[in-house]
């Protein structure tokens, strides 16, 4: 499968998505304009799809990367895609395009190309609507996801987003907004954790039969918070196994396991704020794993799932205790 440094993939509203992404999340503990320098860094290199969310509380640092890369030319609006996500505070049908211009407010940006539920669990608005205060418990509340998506369409008509999405989704919460009475635009993706070690096989295939994109978050495996992950998983970029195909392909663990993602038609997410890394992780056009690699990669698969979100389980809309 040959591909150009800057191939796109078609989704199933006439867009077109770079199947190569630079993941912008970054702990408390990294400075935001580490997120600036990351994205300038990314869009020298060669990366046009910038993942961003509201909840990542860098979106301002964000914005002024590229637009800093739009003014000195080396790039125009156009070339870049941005992915923004709804936070669950923002679920509510009459808060949903006030999320998603605020994201705009701090990208100075006139519109995004991706905007996406970032979670199916809805969380009760407090006073200052902070995306996650982890010195308050959240308080889940009950919304029509179907509902929220209704507004979401809306602001695709609107001008403000060119395509609208999910992540966190299962088959269940698919199915529910698919057969929904009256819809105007399916998701065109589903962002999900995916790597190695859970590559969402069964939810791949069943977002190929209904022509929406899998896009793989912590493709790389993700750092260990305790807000976030599993202090007992594994550390992915250490599996022998991978590091063996690495080895022979004289490539980093990091290129064997993106490129792994690519050839099974997923769009992938690669996050780092290291300027040697982003440049390492770009590098992944210029070689193909062969299928018996696909088939042992497959084969680590193990259903260990770094992002778990204990706090949202009390939600009927939790996606993870189902199979898939």
């Amino acid at each position: 499968m040959a591909l150009s440094r800057f191939h796109r993939v078609p989704m199933n509203d006439g867009n077109t998505i770079p199947i190569l992404g630079l993941g912008t999340y970054g702990p408390k503990t990294v400075p935001k304009s580490e997120s600036e320098m990351a994205t300038k860094v990314a869009i020298e290199v060669g990366f046009r799809h910038i993942d961003g969310a509201l909840l990542y509380e860098n979106e301002k640092e964000i914005g002024q990367a590229i637009r800093a890369k739009i003014a000195d030319g080396t790039v125009k609006r156009e070339d870049i895609f941005y992915t923004g996500k709804l936070w669950s505070t923002y679920h509510r049908p009459e808060l949903v395009r006030s999320g998603l211009e605020k994201t705009l407010k701090d990208l100075q940006l006139d519109y995004i190309d991706l905007y996406i539920i970032h979670w199916p669990v809805s969380i009760k608005p407090s006073k200052e609507n902070i995306p996650m205060d982890e010195n308050k418990k959240i308080r889940i509340e009950s919304v029509d996801l179907c509902e929220t998506w209704e507004v979401m369409e809306k602001c695709k008509d609107a001008g403000l987003v060119k395509s609208i999405g999910v992540s966190n989704f299962n088959r269940r919460l698919l199915e529910m907004i698919l057969n929904k009475p009256g819809l105007k635009y399916k998701p065109v993706c589903n962002q999900v954790e995916c790597h190695p070690y859970l590559n969402q096989s069964k939810l791949l295939e069943f977002c190929k039969a209904n022509n929406i994109i899998l896009v793989a978050y912590s493709a790389l495996g993700s750092h260990r918070e305790p807000h976030w992950v599993d202090q007992n998983s594994p550390v992915l970029l250490e599996d022998p196994v991978l590091r063996g195909i690495a080895k022979k392909h004289n490539r980093t663990t990091a290129q064997v396991v993106l490129r792994y993602q690519i050839q099974r038609g997923v769009v992938v997410l690669a996050k780092s704020f290291n300027e040697k890394r982003i440049r390492e992780n770009f590098q992944v056009f210029d070689f193909q794993l062969t299928p018996e690699d696909m088939e042992t990669i497959n084969g680590l698969n193990r259903n260990v799932r770094y992002v778990i979100l204990d706090m949202f389980k009390e939600s009927a809309n939790y996606p993870f205790n189902d199979e898939y």
